[in-house]
């Protein structure tokens, strides 16, 4: 169940052909998307049996789609996306659900939604390619409403900017942050959290060794910039 919306005045930096690729691909899905979504849950504060409207921020082809739905029980799923390809496999994984899925091309920095509507915002792997990442945190806080939740999941720079991802991937490298910068601008954008509702996995994708350090026993670095960080965070009501 699914409607679609347009707008083609967007600013943002669009994925390879291998990026593509990889995002539609099983491994992306599991070792990536659902580990985030695992991790993501067990960090919210005062978690509520049902999130009615979910803003899926940067839904790519959707396979976030099933995992959001089954996870928090929404009545209604508005997936937004940069890239209209990304779009065309979005909306065959939203005919699968009996959730109404509202597919909206368009930019998350200047979202055409009314203000306070959004029970939950998640967002996950879409910052690294944003041109516009302050007006997208603004954003996001206008259309929660008051004690509204954002889960967000990011890749950092030390790991944006390491050579595999250059090599294969495609990114704004200036506009990258480190975990702490996330957490400051997402503060100063109003949102609040407890040490407890942040996670800074380092999962063997994100090293610059693949884990192959670990899987030899060496074990895990402890003096290392961290490669990822998962938030739970509100909007004050």
């Amino acid at each position: 169940m699914m409607t679609t919306h347009s707008d083609h005045n967007i600013a943002f930096v669009p994925e390879t052909r291998i990026g593509f690729w990889f995002l539609g691909t099983h491994t992306w899905t599991r070792h990536v998307l659902c580990v985030a979504i695992k991790d993501l849950e067990r960090l919210i504060p005062k978690r509520k049996p049902s999130y009615p409207i979910i803003l899926d921020a940067g839904c790519g082809q959707g396979k976030s789609f099933r995992l959001l739905i089954e996870q928090f029980s929404p009545r209604r799923v508005i997936g937004v996306d940069a890239e209209e390809k990304c779009l065309q496999r979005a909306r065959v994984e939203a005919s699968k659900e009996n959730v109404p899925i509202e597919l909206r091309h368009c930019d998350i920095a200047v979202l055409d939604m009314p203000d306070a509507t959004v029970d939950l915002v998640f967002c996950h792997q879409t910052f690294h390619h944003l041109t516009q990442p302050q007006r997208a945190l603004e954003q996001f806080y206008r259309v929660l409403k008051p004690g509204g939740l954002l889960l967000f999941a990011e890749s950092t720079r030390v790991y944006i900017q390491s050579w595999i991802i250059r090599l294969l991937f495609r990114h704004p490298m200036h506009l990258q942050r480190s975990a702490t910068e996330y957490m400051a601008i997402i503060r100063a954008h109003g949102f609040t959290w407890d040490p407890q509702n942040v996670s800074l996995p380092y999962l063997w994708w994100s090293r610059p060794d693949l884990g192959a350090f670990e899987f030899f026993g060496f074990g895990v670095p402890e003096q290392r910039e961290e490669t990822l960080i998962n938030l739970a965070a509100v909007k004050p009501e």
